[in-house]
């Protein structure tokens, strides 16, 4: 991995947990409390499907992509770590 690949990843991963815990109104937890490997979805961080759906927002809005499929997308949906790897790699291609 090269080093300005690792400095994107962890900008991406910190603008990810601000805006989650902004946007998916998490009072009770600080942006540096979330885990890059943090589960999200149920025993994890906690968030639920409409939690989902938000983040799909999140991605267009912030990130400029699409999410298509999402059922067949949890993969990418599992924690910051997958999820910035998703942003990095499509918003990639877009550049």
């Amino acid at each position: 991995m090269q080093s300005n690949e690792v400095q994107d990843l962890a900008q991406i991963k910190k603008t990810l947990k601000e805006l989650l815990v902004a946007d998916l109104s998490l009072e009770d937890i600080k942006p540096e409390e979330i885990r890059d490997d943090e589960v999200l979805f149920g025993e994890g961080l906690g968030l639920d499907s409409l939690d989902a759906v938000e983040i799909v927002v999140i991605l267009q809005r912030k990130f400029g992509l699409e999410v298509r499929d999402l059922e067949n997308r949890k993969d990418v949906f599992y924690s910051i770590d997958s999820l910035a790897k998703y942003i990095y790699e499509n918003r990639k291609k877009v550049s």
